[in-house]
């Protein structure tokens, strides 16, 4: 799993996420992520273009980017994600939770 985090104007992070987003690699993606976490008073984009696969591990981290954004007064957008991740999102009602772009 690889990401690519970075600061853009407006206060906009953006994270990019490559690769499976699973349980042996979702501890490490959320210590990488933490600092996000961390700052989530502006706008966090999740770029998914080249996100292969997200386990409910994965999804615990998108939702606890979510839960931070929204305490700190920011907001998450989820970019550019594939066919089987928009079913695995709408299963389980983050197509709800999420700005889907």
């Amino acid at each position: 799993m690889e990401i690519n985090i970075s600061k853009q104007d407006g206060g906009i992070t953006l994270v990019e996420l490559k690769g499976r987003l699973d349980t042996p690699s979702s501890q490490d993606v959320s210590n990488t992520l933490s600092p996000v976490v961390e700052n989530a008073k502006g706008t966090i984009i999740l770029d998914c273009t080249e996100l292969e696969y997200i386990s409910s591990s994965g999804l615990r981290i998108f939702l606890t980017i979510r839960k931070a954004a929204a305490a700190q007064g920011g907001k998450v957008i989820v970019r550019n994600i594939s066919s089987d991740i928009r079913s695995v999102f709408m299963m389980t009602g983050f197509l709800n939770l999420f700005e889907i772009q």
